[in-house]
């Protein structure tokens, strides 16, 4: 069996970070990684490597592609689906972007051997939106690494010292955003609440963002403007490092995670499994993922967001449950389940 590992040419997204996980919980032996140079990594490049190149090294073997884009002439080849967006909101996405993954996934899928979808939700999208009979589509849901836990106690306060030195937090209380910055991570309308929910906010209170621009260029916004301007008391981190991000979770008062829409949703995940209590769309996806382990609110609706944000802090009880309850919640999602579930998978067909 071989890998379609474009992806871990390109810089660091969701789906790199994915792939990259399941490989280092991969178990025994190893698969062959396919990669193409490094100047063929992304863009018209990466997508004409994989087309034209890659079935030429193939050599008739199962080919794996993990992250929902293959070639089209292989059929011993089983895909991974992490989300329909291409086909569910091609507004969220750059035109040409949409358009090749409108026309390449549904014939990638019905030609491949397999699918794998990454949760119930996405496998329940793909049967609505393509003609695949169910028995074709598997689920395996994703992992959270190890590094995401609380500090031990003796650490912890110590390791929040260095963490807020090397991202230039002051020593302010603050809720937590973590995700790429596109149109369906909804922060237009978390900045807009956040500002409606100041006044019944702690005067010290912050809320922190740190995430990388997506594959469309945009900071908060469906209109696809760049909001220059922060409402008071909003820090925007950037990218964050892997090591970091324990411990930026872990001392969060709460994290808040608005998606408009997601295949799975792997941030709440790692929150819960740094302690840290959630406030979390009402999508249907989320009912797997964190189960009773948030706070629901709609995403859509700027008021409720702003009330949520304001009974969250608030309600030191709610919190200190909601707390108790993340770490449990998060425990049966691990990157060894999910990597010897696939490797199963696979050999079906290998």
């Amino acid at each position: 069996m071989r890998v379609n590992a474009r992806i871990l040419q390109a810089p660091l997204t969701g789906v790199k970070r994915y792939l990259s996980a399941m490989l280092e919980a991969w178990p025994e032996p190893q698969p062959q990684l396919l990669s193409p140079p490094k100047w063929a990594a992304h863009g018209p490049g990466g997508h004409a490597w994989e087309q034209f190149v890659l079935p030429a090294r193939l050599a008739g073997e199962l080919l794996w592609s993990p992250v929902h884009s293959g070639p089209l002439a292989v059929r011993n080849q089983v895909v991974t689906v992490h989300d329909l967006v291409p086909l569910d909101h091609p507004e969220w996405l750059s035109p040409g972007f949409a358009s090749w993954y409108r026309f390449m996934l549904p014939r990638l899928l019905r030609q491949a051997r397999h699918v794998i979808a990454i949760s119930r939700f996405t496998r329940s999208r793909l049967l609505e939106m393509t003609d695949l009979p169910a028995a074709r589509i598997s689920v395996v849901a994703n992992g959270v690494a190890s590094l995401f836990q609380p500090p031990c106690s003796e650490q912890a306060g110590a390791a929040e010292v260095t963490m807020r030195q090397q991202l230039g937090l002051g020593e302010f209380p603050y809720l937590l955003s973590v995700g790429t910055l596109e149109p369906r991570k909804n922060l237009e309308r978390l900045l807009a609440a956040w500002s409606r929910a100041l006044p019944g906010l702690p005067r010290d209170l912050h809320l922190v963002i740190a995430g990388a621009p997506g594959s469309r260029l945009v900071f908060a916004g469906s209109s696809g403007r760049c909001q220059s301007r922060l409402p008071e008391r909003v820090v925007r981190l950037g990218r964050v490092a892997d090591e970091q991000l324990p411990m930026l979770y872990a001392a969060a008062e709460w994290f808040v995670y608005l998606s408009l829409y997601e295949g799975f949703g792997l941030p709440p995940l790692e929150a819960l499994a740094c302690g840290t209590p959630v406030i979390i769309s009402d999508l249907e996806v989320f009912d797997e993922v964190v189960t009773d382990a948030a706070v629901r609110v709609d995403p859509t609706d700027i008021d409720a967001i702003a009330r949520c944000l304001q009974r969250a802090v608030a309600d030191r009880q709610r919190r200190a449950a909601l707390a108790e309850r993340a770490r449990p919640a998060a425990a049966p999602f691990t990157w060894q389940s999910s990597a010897r579930q696939t490797a199963t998978i696979l050999a079906r067909f290998d």
